[in-house]
């Protein structure tokens, strides 16, 4: 039996992103909670906006969120990048976590987070 979905049904949660993430969070570890992300394992943040999230079509199939680069962005504290995290500062809530290259980062300097997607493909 076939299966198909609306492109609509794929957008409502990438809108969740769009509308809700408040903060990009650069992580020494992959946090398990907004306690987490936003307290011990926080390195670096970056302000967000919903301009910062581009709904379309996904590579592969589906649709996808584009995560804008967010550059010199402060570093707040040492300890090696591992993880980043899009949090809901208002709702505290942990939206979303993916792993990056692995960064060493020393407080006072500045890091760039580079564009990325999160992508979710049609059913198969």
């Amino acid at each position: 039996m076939a299966k198909a979905v609306h492109n609509d049904v794929l957008d409502g949660a990438l809108m969740v992103l769009k509308n809700s993430a408040t903060k990009m969070v650069a992580c020494a570890g992959e946090p398990a909670s907004f306690a987490a992300a936003s307290g011990s394992l926080k390195l670096a943040e970056a302000m967000m906006s919903a301009g910062d999230f581009l709904i379309a079509d996904g590579a592969q199939s589906g649709r996808r969120v584009t995560v804008a680069e967010k550059s010199g962005v402060q570093v707040t504290a040492s300890g090696t990048a591992n993880h980043v995290a899009l949090l809901d500062m208002a709702g505290s809530r942990l939206l979303y976590v993916t792993t990056c290259t692995a960064q060493a980062l020393t407080a006072g300097q500045t890091v760039t987070f580079g564009s990325w997607d999160v992508e979710i493909n049609d059913p198969a």
